[in-house]
């Protein structure tokens, strides 16, 4: 149980962490475009980076599909590990602060509690289980049908 919590909160906070940054690039655009530029990085990544960010927070708290939440799982993981480097690479070890908080987040996910299936899965594994019930009810043993 307290697996379930650590992952459900561990989840929801990195996922806030990359909908804040989404949100800082909307708002804060030309500062952000300025920065990528001081670490080297094109400004057309800025558009790119929105819908990214809001796209894999999508896909990790609907848990739609298992696979599309892993890889959003791994893209957040490389993401927060290359801009932690990126920021000490350029000396600015400050601008790393939250990278590294990411990936602290991100370790307490505790993957091997994580269902294995998607909601999606689960639901059509419900009305598949609905639909064997009517069409086969439970019999009391009565072959014949008489009580």
């Amino acid at each position: 149980m307290a697996a379930t919590y650590t992952y459900w909160i561990s989840t929801a906070l990195l996922s806030l962490l990359y909908l804040t940054s989404a949100i800082a690039y909307v708002t804060k655009g030309a500062w952000v475009r300025q920065a990528l530029a001081d670490l080297g990085y094109p400004a057309y990544l800025v558009p790119v980076m929105i819908a990214v960010k809001v796209l894999g927070a999508a896909a990790i708290l609907s848990r739609f599909s298992v696979h599309l939440s892993d890889l959003a799982y791994a893209g957040m993981f490389y993401h927060l590990l290359l801009s932690g480097l990126a920021h000490v690479g350029v000396r600015k070890p400050g601008g790393a602060l939250p990278a590294a908080v990411g990936l602290a987040v991100g370790s307490l996910l505790p993957h091997a509690k994580r269902s294995s299936r998607s909601a999606v899965a689960l639901r059509a594994d419900g009305a598949a289980l609905t639909r064997r019930n009517i069409q086969q009810p439970l019999s009391n043993g009565d072959e014949h049908g008489s009580t």
